[in-house]
């Protein structure tokens, strides 16, 4: 994916003993001979041509709504991990207007881009703030998660079929086999990059949409996990009304990407 995973903990520990070192040595002889064993990672054409078909058919689409229920794994202090559930609505007209709605166990948020500029409102807390950026999705997505410290749900299907797609940067790519999401006959494909591992399901048919992702952090010893499963409705038109932010009389501006800002950290 597109996006950076969270920095990688190592904690392992030593106990320095005559017998201990000795199986630490023939652990270490067996892992080698094991490494040297292990088959190179695999690029499968049929995967890598059924995520191109799948962006190219996403950028075609100049009007759609999607929506997501996703799941989210956290890891706390102690190692352990909890999940959340969440809901991700987007209306979105490309290639310049985009609305997304963001709801957590925990948080509400919702963005507003109008091709000029990039809105963030915190409903519960009913403040807000705003920052100008690029005047196509994904350009403006790029500049906000670089430079703002905000990162949208399913960022990466905006990049999808673009030189940003991040296809590079695959070292595995493996079609799983058939399944169904949400009554939708789907191929399965597993994708593997040098920090994550990720899966979509893609539809059948003239409408190569992802139907389901998960993305798995390897980076973290608990492996968290980002699970979506998405609706589609590439029939609606939509307005500018949907992509303009008008603030509430008891709204408040803050700052936005501000370190000590509350619509930024919670």
């Amino acid at each position: 994916m597109s996006h950076p995973a969270p920095a990688f903990r190592a904690l392992r520990s030593l106990r320095i003993a005559l017998s201990g070192a000795t199986s630490a040595l023939a652990f270490a002889i067996g892992a080698q001979s094991a490494f040297a064993q292990a088959p190179a990672p695999v690029r499968e054409p049929e995967a890598l041509e059924a995520l191109a078909a799948m962006g190219k058919y996403l950028r075609s689409l100049k009007q759609f709504a999607v929506h997501a229920d996703t799941t989210s794994d956290q890891v706390l202090e102690n190692g352990q991990k909890v999940q959340f559930a969440g809901t991700v609505d987007y209306k979105v007209r490309q290639p310049d207007r985009l609305r997304a709605d963001v709801r957590t166990d925990r948080v509400h948020r919702q963005f507003f881009y109008d091709g000029a500029t990039l809105t963030q409102y915190a409903p519960k807390l009913k403040l807000y703030g705003a920052a100008k950026v690029p005047a196509t999705i994904d350009a403006a997505l790029q500049l906000a998660a670089d430079k703002l410290d905000i990162t949208l749900p399913l960022a990466d299907m905006f990049y999808w079929g673009t030189p940003k797609s991040g296809a590079d940067a695959i070292l595995a790519a493996t079609f799983v086999g058939k399944a169904m999401v949400g009554g939708v006959d789907c191929d399965h494909y597993a994708f593997r990059q040098a920090d994550v591992d990720w899966q979509v399901w893609i539809a059948h048919g003239e409408k190569p949409l992802p139907m389901k992702l998960v993305v798995t952090t390897r980076e973290e010893p608990s492996q968290p996990q980002f699970v979506s499963v998405l609706k589609w409705d590439t029939k609606s038109v939509f307005g500018e009304m949907p992509f303009r932010f008008s603030a509430p009389k008891d709204a408040r501006r803050i700052p936005i990407a501000s370190a000590d800002a509350p619509v930024a950290s919670k």
